[in-house]
């Protein structure tokens, strides 16, 4: 026997069913969550890679030591406390100081006199700490005068001696050298040394790249064709010969601005190659669009379609790509310094500085020589995580 149902939706044998009259789903109330949903569909691409790069803690640690590092190559003349240049027999490898924070109860930022001693069975110089003597040390103090941003000329420091101490004979915060030289402020001008130049030589590069991989790709032909031999021939140039040749190319009698220079620009010439294939297979997948052939027929020039309308598209990447190569060129800077091919002294640089402390006596006897070696590993990395991070970020399919 079959039921029958009434309009209050119950069937003649007691059984409840839906009410015809429920709500459909496209007539649900708002979620919470569609107001973000919306925000998602009207954003940037800026505003998307930003969102997903934030997600990313290690890349987002990542950029907070890059900034770390370029401000302190900003400031580096301010940090540091001796003059980087400042020699003396007197205090040839200095080990590391501390520096007493107290004085009994009160805080009180203080050094130790050193006197030096020759040890009888190695023959050995040793530093002995005075503790019964206190050199003060303090903030925004007084010291060699250089020029802030390269513009104001001052003398004040973030630290020093005070009382009338000279602060290169008394504050040894990562020891000295085989010329008596404080490492610390020698490290601090070598970080904006080595930064400057991997920015120079990536921002050289990355417009090489862009604007040869750009015009290789949207012309074509022998334009294309005379450029992709050229990126060719200067990939399979070995990289330790080419070295050794612009070293020996380079007058010994050349300033520190030529050579720095010299080594930018060279880096530049070399390391452009890669990007330059990339935006050239980018360009040749965009160009046959019909946005860009609207752009033709209304009469813009091949120039303006280029970099107004297809190289806007692959930004993303192009950040990305400068990214991660930064941490090369700053690589290519320190191994050429290193091994005596780049900057020379009286140049400071991260690679000069582990040049200096490639020998092995010197390490054995000297550890704090190496230092340098943690900030360079220590930019490595970051450029590295940040480069990654922004390659996720940047994806469209992630």
């Amino acid at each position: 026997m079959s039921s029958v149902q009434d309009p209050t939706g119950t069937t003649d044998t007691g059984r409840q069913t839906a009410a015809p009259d429920a709500p459909d789903v496209a007539t649900k109330p708002t979620a919470p969550g569609d107001d973000s949903e919306k925000r998602i569909f009207v954003a940037t691409q800026r505003q998307l890679i930003w969102w997903r790069f934030r997600k990313h803690k290690l890349a987002m640690a990542s950029l907070f030591v890059v900034v770390f590092f370029y401000l302190i190559g900003i400031f580096a003349d301010f940090l540091a406390y001796s003059d980087p240049q400042d020699t003396s027999s007197q205090r040839v490898f200095v080990p590391p100081q501390a520096v007493s924070v107290f004085d009994g109860w009160r805080p009180s930022l203080a050094t130790h006199p050193l006197t030096s001693q020759r040890d009888p069975v190695t023959f050995q110089r040793e530093y002995v700490a005075d503790e019964s003597t206190r050199i003060p040390v303090g903030f925004f103090v007084h010291g060699y005068e250089y020029k802030l941003f390269g513009l104001i000329r001052t003398d004040i420091h973030l630290i020093g001696a005070k009382g009338g101490a000279r602060t290169e004979d008394s504050v040894f915060l990562l020891g000295t050298d085989e010329l008596g030289r404080d490492i610390f402020s020698r490290l601090l001008i070598a970080t904006r040394t080595s930064l400057l130049i991997g920015l120079a030589g990536v921002t050289l590069s990355i417009a090489l790249g862009v604007v040869l991989g750009g015009i290789s790709g949207f012309y074509g032909g022998i334009t294309d064709t005379i450029i992709q031999r050229v990126i060719e021939i200067l990939r399979s140039i070995p990289t330790i010969p080419l070295w050794m040749g612009v070293a020996a190319a380079m007058p010994k009698t050349w300033s520190i601005e030529r050579i720095y220079f010299a080594i930018t620009l060279i880096i530049s010439l070399i390391g452009w190659t890669e990007l330059g294939r990339v935006v050239r297979g980018r360009v040749l997948q965009i160009r046959d669009e019909d946005f860009v052939t609207a752009a033709e027929l209304s009469g813009s020039r091949p120039r303006r379609i280029i970099f107004s309308h297809i190289v806007p598209l692959f930004t993303s990447h192009i950040i990305a790509a400068t990214t991660l190569a930064l941490p090369l060129m700053i690589i290519a800077e320190t191994s050429l310094s290193f091994l005596n091919l780049g900057l020379r002294p009286p140049a400071i640089s991260w690679g000069v500085m582990l040049q200096q402390a490639q020998n092995i006596q010197t390490v054995a006897l000297s550890p704090w020589m190496m230092v340098p070696v943690i900030p360079v590993v220590a930019a490595i990395l970051a450029f590295n995580f940040l480069g990654d991070g922004l390659r996720d970020a940047a994806d469209p399919y992630s």
